[in-house]
């Protein structure tokens, strides 16, 4: 059995082939594959941990290779359905120096139809986590009702939950993104907001860091890991609230390094380590994770984590 379990929806990734430059101005396009779930699961397994992914995919070539891709990273896809609607597909770009725009084509995709039977007890008794983010409950009235049904599996078998709001506007507004995700966020033993994602939920634009973590403390959820981006992030209980700075790299591609720190975190958890080495681990993922282009393709091991904390030294030849 998988120690973390997510489901959620993964696409097939198209962007201009040197990682930069406009679409409408690009002839040749490289092909990959992006989710925030299945990077978790690929980032986790990558660090030493078994995962598991649940989700559709059409019964097309997009859907056999993100198959492919997340067996190759040993991440369990069993619990993955085949539907005769499409795999989704999100093209992205990078214009200059600006963060990644990206585009989705996932209405009616095979994903978006996951129904409450598709997910039984099974495929969840026995975990240690199950992670979930904001973009599932977005893409359909029946993805909001499995997300639901998911946690109340999870607490039913005494599986810790794992939440990251992962907003993303392109899907719906704000106040529909309030209405969902807050009380999704209070069913979670570990919530990861980032520090925008927080003020915008919250409603609260100019609420600092300590403002934000208050307001969810006092909606009863128990942790809190405060995303800040370079910054590194806090560590919040009710208990105990810990600082701790990340690290400065060349940032490539920014997409999936909050997956990359999720991944991180949850590792260290299942590390049974102590909440400072696990948030040191987030930022050392995250910071790793946006050295390459793509979604998941920079997410580091173990080893090159240490490596890149100055605790391994690397063999190059």
């Amino acid at each position: 059995m998988a120690e973390l379990i997510t489901l959620g929806e993964t696409m097939v990734l198209l962007k201009p082939f040197h990682g930069g430059g406009r679409l409408k101005s690009s002839q040749v396009l490289s092909k990959s594959i992006g989710g925030a779930e299945s990077n978790v699961a690929i980032g986790v397994s990558r660090l030493g941990h078994e995962s598991a992914w649940i989700s559709k995919v059409g019964r097309d070539p997009f859907g056999e290779e993100i198959l492919y891709t997340l067996n190759a990273e040993r991440v369990d896809t069993r619990y993955v359905s085949l539907s005769d609607a499409p795999t989704g597909i999100m093209f992205k770009e990078r214009i200059r120096d600006e963060d990644s725009r990206v585009y989705y084509y996932r209405e009616r995709s095979a994903a978006s139809t996951l129904q409450v039977d598709d997910v039984r007890e099974d495929m969840i008794r026995g975990a240690k986590l199950l992670h979930l983010t904001g973009i599932t409950p977005a893409l359909s009235a029946s993805c909001r009702d499995v997300v639901t049904h998911a946690m109340s599996l999870a607490k039913r078998n005494s599986v810790r939950i794992s939440f990251d709001p992962n907003l993303r506007l392109k899907l719906w507004s704000a106040e529909e993104a309030r209405a969902t995700l807050l009380p999704m966020a209070r069913e979670a033993d570990f919530f990861f907001p980032g520090l925008d994602e927080a003020r915008l939920l919250l409603n609260r634009p100019e609420a600092d860091a300590d403002e934000v973590l208050d307001r969810f403390l006092d909606m009863g959820i128990p942790t809190i890991v405060l995303k800040l981006g370079p910054s590194g992030c806090i560590y919040a209980t009710s208990e105990n609230r810990i600082t701790v700075p990340g690290f400065k790299v060349t940032e490539i591609d920014s997409v999936g390094a909050g997956d990359g720190f999720c991944a991180g975190f949850l590792t260290g958890y299942l590390e049974g380590w102590e909440p400072a080495k696990c948030a040191e681990l987030a930022n050392a993922v995250g910071a790793l994770a946006v050295t390459a282009v793509g979604d998941y393709e920079a997410l580091p091991t173990m080893e090159e984590v240490e490596q890149f904390l100055g605790k391994r030294s690397s063999i190059a030849r």
